[in-house]
């Protein structure tokens, strides 16, 4: 299982990039956070999710 914004999903040896586009995530307006670490976007296409990553995607909002 995997972590993913606190929730935990079955998707072990799905590839990163692919998942969140799927899920509809514009990924020039999020930051994705792999294990504590920030995942460049162009490295996001390389990662292949494993057993118990935890995943933290943020979306950036306008407002003013």
């Amino acid at each position: 299982m995997v972590r993913i914004n606190g929730e935990q999903k079955d998707i072990a040896g799905r590839n990163l990039y692919d998942y969140l586009t799927e899920e509809g995530y514009e990924l020039n307006r999020v930051v994705v956070e792999l294990n504590l670490d920030i995942i460049p976007k162009d490295e996001l296409k390389a990662i292949t999710i494993k057993d118990e990553d935890e995943i933290e995607v943020l979306r950036f909002v306008g407002g003013g």
